[in-house]
């Protein structure tokens, strides 16, 4: 059965996320977790995520504004550790409320309501008329490197805030997705140093063939949505996103991502 589930969700989420810039990590997690454990199934997550996106940078590199991604892309990895550091301190301090649904344990925490906050206001931005032609000078890309980046390693969830910047600083449909691309590239880099430790435990419990197979998949969902952006303009781009993000915040907000 999982080799039957995971690669779809593997080729539709990276071929919707190749849009949006982020959301694959959070579909294929959870169906990696149908068939693993927990440790197991974010070491899986996290190899095909990372070959994933090498695999979109190499389609998409020419488009990347360099100047952007810099200017982002640094804040983003420093503030990472940051917020990583401070996980470790408060993992379990800010959970306000908890629920069980269908036998499965949620947890509504501080840190995820502030988040989700944060991307529902940014998603506003693309559906209010008044808002959706305002952009965001270059001078704030630190800043926005700053958030996602801690609230990625506070909770993980960094692509969506990111998006959310590039959506609003002027860029082409082709560079939105390749700057953002690079971004996440340096993110996983980053991850992936901190997580092969954990990968190395669980080595004998990873499943290759399960990799390689969702791993192609996720390529497959790239190939065609590397073909289908030609087709669509820059403002379905920021609707997609403004829809994922608003969908996302909500999950997250109570507590199901």
């Amino acid at each position: 059965m999982e080799y039957i589930l995971i690669p779809i969700v593997a080729l539709l989420a990276s071929a919707l996320t190749f849009f949006s810039g982020f959301g694959l990590g959070t579909l294929l997690l959870p169906a990696f977790a149908l068939f693993f454990p927990v440790d197991v199934a974010i070491a899986l997550t996290a190899i095909v995520h990372f070959s994933n996106n090498a695999f979109k940078f190499v389609l998409v590199k020419k488009h990347i504004n360099w100047k952007i991604a810099l200017q982002f892309g640094i804040p983003a990895l420093l503030f990472s550790f940051l917020g990583a550091f401070l996980l470790d301190k408060i993992t379990h301090a800010n959970i306000l409320s908890e629920y069980t649904l269908n036998g499965k344990v949620f947890q509504i925490t501080l840190m995820k309501i502030i988040v989700a906050l944060l991307l529902i206001f940014f998603a506003l931005f693309e559906l209010i008329p008044k808002l959706k032609n305002l952009q965001f000078p270059e001078k704030h890309l630190p800043l926005g490197g700053m958030l996602s980046g801690f609230f990625g390693g506070l909770s993980g969830h960094q692509g969506a805030l990111r998006s959310a910047f590039l959506t609003k600083v002027g860029l082409s449909k082709e560079a939105f997705i390749a700057t953002g691309v690079i971004i996440a590239c340096m993110i996983d880099i980053s991850r992936m140093s901190v997580y092969f430790a954990n990968i190395s435990k669980v080595k004998d419990a990873l499943n290759l063939n399960l990799i390689i197979v969702a791993t192609l998949s996720a390529f497959i969902g790239v190939y065609f949505g590397n073909k289908l952006v030609k087709k669509i303009t820059i403002d379905t781009i920021q609707k997609i996103v403004a829809f994922m993000i608003i969908v996302f915040a909500i999950a997250l907000g109570f507590g199901i991502v």
